[in-house]
C-alpha cells in the first residue's frame, strides 16, 4: 500500500537502504519523543514506520496527531494511507474523504482511496478514483498502475494489459509497474512476453 499511496508532501525523502531508513527511524523516533506535538516530527516518523511496515506503530502515531490537527488535511491523508497500510478499511475510508475537498482534490488521496475501494471489493468505484487522480495527474506511473490492477481485479485483462503498458511506458515508470505488467501477461498466457 505505501507505495500504491504515494507520499506525504512537505517531508524529508527517505533513504534508500535498509539499514539507513532504520536509522532513519530511530532519529526521528527520538525526536518524536521529545516532541510529539510537532507536525513535522510525527510525519516523518509516521512516514518511516510505514516504510518499514510498521503499520500499527505508524497508524499509532499518526492517530495522535490528528487528534492533535483535525482539519489539516495533510495529516488526515497521512493518517489516511496508514490505515489503509494497516488493512484498516473502513476507518481509512472515512479518514481519507476528510483529507481533501471537492474544489481541491488531491491526486494521492484520489489514488489512496481508489486502493481502499479496490481492497474491499468496489473496482467500478476505485477506478472513479483513480481517473480523478489522473485528470489532476495525467499519466502518472503508479496511478495507472492501480487503474490496470483494478482492471485486473475485474477480470477485464485486456484492459489491464493496455492500461499497464503506457504506465510502463513512462518514463517515471519504476520496477513494480513492470512487475504488474508481467503479472497481468502472465495470467492471460503470455508467459514468454511476461519474462
Amino acid at each position: 500500500m505505501s507505495d500504491v499511496t504515494g507520499s506525504i508532501g512537505g517531508a524529508d525523502s527517505l533513504p534508500k537502504s535498509d539499514a539507513a531508513l532504520r536509522q532513519y527511524a530511530e532519529e526521528w523516533g527520538r525526536r518524536y519523543d521529545s516532541d510529539r506535538a510537532n507536525k513535522r516530527v510525527a510525519m516523518n516518523y509516521g512516514r518511516a514506520l510505514r516504510a518499514l511496515t510498521q503499520h500499527s506503530q505508524a497508524v499509532a502515531v499518526l492517530r495522535g496527531l490528528a487528534i492533535s490537527h483535525p482539519h489539516d488535511m495533510e495529516v488526515l491523508g497521512a493518517y489516511g494511507k496508514a490505515l489503509a497500510d494497516d488493512g484498516k478499511l473502513q476507518e481509512a475510508a472515512k479518514v481519507l474523504e476528510n483529507a481533501h475537498t471537492p474544489e481541491r482534490p488531491n491526486w494521492s488521496i484520489l489514488s489512496a482511496q481508489g486502493s481502499v475501494a479496490d481492497q474491499m471489493g468496489d473496482h467500478e468505484r476505485a477506478r472513479d478514483y483513480y481517473n480523478a487522480a489522473l485528470k489532476i495527474r495525467p499519466n502518472d506511473p503508479t496511478v495507472l498502475s492501480n487503474l490496470g490492477l483494478s482492471y485486473a481485479l475485474s477480470r477485464n485483462l485486456p484492459t489491464a494489459e493496455s492500461t499497464l503498458r503506457t504506465a510502463a511506458a513512462q518514463s517515471a515508470a519504476d520496477i513494480r509497474v513492470r512487475q504488474n505488467l508481467a503479472l497481468v501477461l502472465a495470467l492471460q498466457g503470455k508467459f514468454g512476453e511476461a519474462e
